[in-house]
């Protein structure tokens, strides 16, 4: 109880996702931050006693009053207090804080690797699933070519790895981390057809094409019901083919437009 009459409280305000929102804190500015929610009907107040309590063991406490509350902003229309906006001032109050972030179990991984290697062993992938045996992390299953990629430059390789050196892999794995959530957003255009005309030009090599059934869906024509129009053209290489195969893939890409060409011009 000495340690909770003891603890500072230190007040301020946040101007995030469109209104002003009232914070109290307690505990160090560099300790792990631990987010405070009241209900209904209170405020930042009622957390007083667990503020003290983690400010104690070393832990920043942050209780804000929710919009509506307190000093916080009371927007006047009920609209303005659906779920999204609650969570959205929360997310934006945490960005404000600019908190480190713990890394996920990819990035701990990658980051036993310089950059130049994580790329290096995802470029030359020559494997026929890119799954790693049971206890073992993906990039330490993956193996480094000795000599250069023959279709990059090592100059090139630099600009790579440059590049995510600055922003890391996180945004980048964030899209494969919403692979189910995106089945689940997308089910309502189950069956739906594709009837633009396309092509898809993969490598014969490619990992994505031997990986989940992937060979079989686009060679036995279950790709084809889904996309009617659809070119398929499946030529040497591996999964980055674009550069690969840049000679190649250019002509494919051309040949492909160049039918639209001619049917405008003829029209």
């Amino acid at each position: 109880m000495e340690a909770e009459a003891a603890a500072e409280v230190r007040h301020w305000t946040a101007d995030v996702n469109g209104i002003s929102l009232h914070v109290a804190e307690s505990g160090p500015s560099t300790g792990p931050a631990v987010l405070l929610i009241h209900g209904f009907p209170e405020l930042w107040l009622s957390w007083r006693h667990q503020m003290a309590a983690l400010a104690a063991r070393g832990f920043r406490a942050l209780a804000p009053d929710l919009r509506g509350y307190g000093d916080s902003s009371v927007p006047a229309d009920p609209a303005a207090y659906s779920i999204f906006h609650i969570v959205g001032d929360l997310v934006a109050l945490l960005d404000h804080l600019r908190l480190p972030k713990e890394p996920g179990r990819a990035e701990r991984a990658f980051g036993r690797y310089d950059v130049a290697t994580v790329l290096k062993r995802f470029y030359a992938l020559e494997i026929d699933e890119l799954i790693a045996p049971p206890g073992v992390e993906i990039i330490d299953f993956l193996e480094a070519p000795s000599p250069p990629l023959p279709w990059m430059t090592e100059e090139e390789l630099g600009q790579y790895a440059k590049k995510f050196q600055k922003t890391g892999f996180t945004g980048p794995l964030n899209y494969y981390r919403m692979v189910e959530t995106n089945w689940k957003l997308t089910a309502p255009w189950s069956g739906a057809k594709i009837i633009v005309p396309a092509k898809f030009i993969l490598g014969e090599k490619d990992v994505g094409l031997q990986s989940l059934g992937t060979e079989k869906y686009v060679k036995c024509g279950g790709l084809k019901s889904n996309v009617p129009n659809l070119e398929v053209s499946i030529i040497e290489g591996h999964h980055f083919l674009q550069q690969e195969q840049a000679k190649r893939v250019n002509s494919e890409i051309l040949s492909f437009l160049d039918k639209f060409a001619s049917e405008e011009a003829s029209a």
